[in-house]
């Protein structure tokens, strides 16, 4: 029921943020409602609900990744090079 309630409250909340962007005007309340209501879902759309598990990794993740080409560039030109024989 909690869930419902927020629910609701963000639709009221983004109906009236609508109302206020389209300068206030009458009876269009539905309009905003329906928008508003459209405007949530998507956005609980796109978030990862609290009661599925979460993605597995890919594999190799934790794994050190090699450093980057510049990186690797400054490191060996701070070594000393050998003399040639």
């Amino acid at each position: 029921m909690i869930m419902a309630d927020d629910r609701q409250e963000r639709i009221r909340n983004r109906a009236h943020q609508i109302w206020q962007e389209e300068g206030q005007p009458a009876g269009d309340h539905e309009r905003h409602w329906h928008q508003a209501a459209a405007d949530v879902d998507r956005e609980d759309a796109g978030k990862p609900s609290a009661d599925k598990k979460p993605a597995k990794k890919a594999s190799g993740a934790g794994k050190t990744k090699t450093p980057p080409k510049d990186e690797k560039a400054a490191a060996k030109a701070s070594k000393p090079k050998k003399a040639a024989k």
